[in-house]
């Protein structure tokens, strides 16, 4: 079932709240027009990334993980793309043996293992994924021949790989005690290093345009793409798929939710984008999320972070970064994860609005200077012809007086009716699902545990006049708004 509900009840229950002065976004009538920068699409750019460890228990322990993929695909007709790594990858040896996915053990099921093995049934469980599979697996150990061997089994039992990682974060490998930093290791010897490995895992598998390369946390340029591919030669370069970074912005709610914080934190890798680019190949950002460690019980969880969630991923897209994968850690001890075994997490509504902007689009553009709290994102489909819009106001609001932002949208064409979602939470941007604080997204929530979907479907409605149509958004709230029927 769908509800409309008319502007004018809208005015009126604005009427009660402070409205600033409108802010006004002029939608090109077609992709590539109008001197804006657009960013062509992968079809699901936004995924998901497993603890390695964890990753065979979010898949069979874990009701939500297929649902709440399965929603996203609804929207798109695509299976999200997932990335199965993280620090634990680089802790972990393949036992070709044994018949378990995953044998370690831990004094506390909060912790994450120190050492690990695996098995081919753990490479035959990502193959039952329908979407693309990227696998990190171990370069700290200075294992080779154990890696070569596990990466023979994903190319085999994985049918959608995608591609393979070598090592995770190893900037960090000397502070980890990793072997393969013994000696003087610096960002010129992990280039050398994964030059090395690249090349030869590649052509031990027989299998070029496979390697994910770089997968640092540092920021660049020191740990960067830019200068991993000038280092690399030909020869080398034919095995990487791709080059990726990690990212964790951190902070408060307040300041991680800030629309401006956000753009200036994705420019950060602007340098590193345009190389592989140059290099001819896609640069993502392999594991990310609001705060590094699993997140920060004051901040992940919170309405706030959905909020970031939704402006980082879409920030990232217009940045040609063709794919964002939010990582989830250890079951059960996670405050950045979208879901868990009991509880969902505010940011999968974030996340969902993105891909509800994205979905069936082929360029996206950015509308506003990224300099001010208010966002509008443009997405085209495949004829050029804009498709929705997404307005954002990221005023902070936890209590007291909630004010309203005025989004006027032009360009907009002949008189007609366009439909809008509104992604709000009642307690602003501290609300918390496990803490009583559901989100919506069109009037719709989503199923502790299950992830299914609950709620009527509400749409918004407001009348184009003289090619323009006004909203309201109040702090703390994103608006998508349909430009197509």
């Amino acid at each position: 079932m769908t509800k409309l509900i008319g502007l004018a009840a809208l005015c009126i229950a604005a009427a009660a709240q402070i409205v600033e002065a409108a802010v006004t976004f002029d939608v090109p009538s077609k992709a590539g027009t109008g001197g804006y920068a657009y960013a062509p699409l992968d079809p699901a750019p936004i995924g998901i990334s497993f603890e390695f460890f964890a990753f065979p228990s979010y898949f069979l322990n874990v009701t939500g993980t297929n649902q709440c993929l399965a929603n996203w695909k609804a929207l798109t007709g695509v299976w999200p793309p997932i990335r199965i790594g993280g620090t634990t990858q680089d802790r972990a040896l393949y036992d070709a043996k044994t018949s378990a996915y995953v044998v370690y053990s831990v004094a506390n099921a909060a912790d994450a293992p120190s050492t690990l093995t695996f098995g081919p049934k753990f490479m035959t469980l990502a193959g039952t994924y329908e979407g693309s599979v990227v696998v990190g697996l171990n370069r700290g150990k200075n294992n080779i021949e154990n890696t070569i061997a596990a990466a023979k089994v994903a190319v085999a039992e994985t049918i959608n790989l995608l591609a393979i990682e070598l090592g995770n974060e190893p900037e960090y490998y000397v502070k980890d005690k990793q072997p393969i930093a013994s000696g003087n290791w610096t960002p010129a010897a992990d280039v050398a290093s994964q030059n090395n490995w690249n090349l030869r895992v590649g052509s031990a598998v027989g299998k070029k345009s496979l390697i994910q390369a770089g997968n640092w946390n540092a920021a660049p340029p020191e740990w960067g793409a830019a200068k991993l591919i000038a280092a690399e030669n030909a020869t080398v370069r034919q095995y990487v798929r791709h080059y990726a970074h990690h990212n964790y912005p951190g902070g408060t709610i307040q300041s991680l939710m800030s629309h401006a914080t956000t753009a200036k934190n994705i420019h950060v890798f602007d340098a590193d984008v345009k190389a592989a680019l140059r290099a001819g190949k896609q640069y993502v950002l392999g594991e990310t999320n609001s705060v590094s460690g699993g997140g920060a019980a004051a901040v992940s969880p919170s309405f706030g972070a959905a909020l970031w969630t939704m402006d980082y991923a879409l920030r990232a897209a217009y940045s040609n970064i063709s794919r964002t994968y939010f990582h989830h850690g250890t079951v059960g001890n996670c405050q950045y994860c979208f879901w868990g075994r009991y509880a969902m997490g505010a940011p999968y509504y974030g996340a969902t609005a993105a891909v509800a902007l994205l979905a069936g689009a082929r360029h996206l553009t950015a509308l506003d200077s990224s300099t001010t709290a208010y966002a509008a994102y443009a997405s085209f489909d495949a004829d050029g012809a804009p498709l929705r819009v997404l307005l954002y106001n990221s005023d902070y609001f936890a209590n007291g007086t909630r004010k309203s932002q005025t989004f006027t949208i032009t360009g907009l064409g002949e008189a007609r009716t366009v439909r809008a979602k509104r992604l709000t939470a009642a307690g602003g941007a501290t609300a918390r699902v496990d803490q009583g604080g559901n989100p919506t997204f069109g009037g719709q929530w989503f199923t502790n545990e299950t992830c299914v979907v609950a709620g009527t479907e509400t749409f918004e409605t407001a009348v184009v006049e003289g090619g323009q149509a006004t909203f309201q958004v109040k702090a703390t709230e994103a608006l998508l708004v349909y430009l197509q029927m």
